[in-house]
């Protein structure tokens, strides 16, 4: 799957340890890691890989056969893969061909490679793990739309008897927006066909699964490690202390909203107690302060007309030229994902048997597997605030 992305410009960000929510799978973003690729591509795919050794040995046994038995990749996408490693890309026509086979990859399959017994086996250990090994690929469980405001869709989805998940993940609603906010609605109930479970061949019984659902997220600031670690401090004190007023239900039992439902009174009950904890005495909500304190990554650019100002001293620092108006800057985007929230998003949509596996984080088999390093995100948004500080400066003939 690294192939595959890498020669599409998206490349593995990140490494998310998701037995944070009890869930068997760590996990990467592959995305574009370049400014202009980003305008250009603005996608991530989020993408797990199941952890075999958290799974009891009886099915640990049963997800090593199933997936033994499969190929996600066809020989056509294989083909082509080869041949633009060979030959540093592909052709147009290549390239088209290439795309299309690729896609059957990501498709959802209405067949499965288990039986009904198999898979009431893997559901019990893990919903995700069901759906990861039950089918014939590892098709895509969800699309993420970007908005402006989700507090406005959450409340829009239940004004419409779309039931969203119970609370916004993430960080509360702030005048300067921070990482990421998640929703999503309910995941479908879909058809599927098992097999006999002695050839694994013939379709022999109709079920149900859930796994394809609807997510919406909103965007903030990239946070420096200094501002990062202000803001896991934040979210620790909230979960440490108890909500006023009495708890709201836990995200462990009803993880949506009642259809019917007028109002969401967990979620509204869960951002006022992030709010105290997160309020400008806390953690700052305007972007000078939240720039001077080098709490956010930031893009600096030229003001509109640096002509019109005084040549500035060729010592002055970039402070300096945002205080005398010849540089103004914009807070980085966060382009990534929070792991809690990731497994948050999973675990109220997948349903099944709320069973929590225990583990700790192994990026070091996650890199083998993956056969490459992950990027750091944090090098990633410091190169573009230094890049963009240097270009400034060339720009203003300052010495670097």
């Amino acid at each position: 799957m690294s192939r595959v992305f890498r020669l599409m410009g998206m490349l593995p960000v990140g490494y998310y340890d998701l037995t944070v929510a009890g869930l068997p799978v760590h996990a990467t973003a592959f995305r574009p890691v370049t400014g202009p690729a980003l305008l250009a591509n603005p996608f991530r795919v989020f993408t797990s890989l199941l952890r075999l050794d958290l799974l009891e040995p009886a099915t640990r046994r049963l997800a090593q056969d199933t997936l033994a038995r499969r190929d996600i990749f066809s020989p056509t996408t294989r083909y082509f893969l080869g041949l633009a490693e060979a030959q540093g890309g592909l052709r147009p026509d290549e390239a088209k061909d290439f795309v299309e086979a690729s896609l059957d990859t990501f498709k959802w399959h209405l067949q499965s490679k288990v039986g009904v017994h198999e898979y009431a086996l893997l559901q019990h250990a893990s919903p995700l793990a069901a759906d990861v090994v039950s089918f014939a690929g590892p098709h895509i469980n969800h699309l993420t739309p970007a908005v402006l405001d989700i507090d406005a869709v959450q409340d829009g989805m239940i004004a419409r008897g779309i039931p969203p998940k119970s609370i916004i993940e993430g960080p509360p609603h702030r005048a300067c927006g921070l990482l990421l906010r998640q929703t999503s609605f309910m995941a479908l109930t879909e058809r599927v066909l098992f097999v006999d479970e002695a050839t694994h061949l013939t379709p022999c019984s109709q079920g149900q699964h859930r796994a394809r659902f609807g997510e919406v997220e909103q965007r903030g600031a990239a946070l420096t490690p200094k501002g990062r670690e202000l803001f896991e401090q934040c979210f620790r004190r909230a979960r440490e202390t108890p909500v006023e007023g009495g708890s709201p239900k836990s995200p462990a039992g009803p993880t949506h909203v009642a259809a019917g439902a007028k109002t969401n009174a967990v979620n509204d009950a869960h951002q006022k107690h992030l709010g105290r904890f997160f309020g400008p005495d806390s953690f700052p909500d305007d972007w000078e302060t939240l720039r001077a304190e080098g709490l956010v990554y930031v893009k600096y650019s030229l003001s509109p007309s640096p002509g019109q100002l005084a040549a500035p001293n060729s010592s002055a620092t970039v402070d300096d030229l945002v205080a005398s108006g010849h540089v103004y800057y914009q807070a980085i985007t966060y382009e990534d994902f929070l792991p809690a929230s990731a497994a948050g998003i999973f675990s109220s949509n997948l349903g099944g048997d709320a069973v929590v596996v225990a583990g700790k984080p192994d990026q070091a088999a996650f890199e083998e597997a993956l056969g490459g390093k992950v990027q750091d995100s944090h090098d990633l948004y410091s190169k573009e605030e230094r890049d963009s500080i240097a270009a400034v400066r060339t720009q203003l003939g300052l010495l670097k």
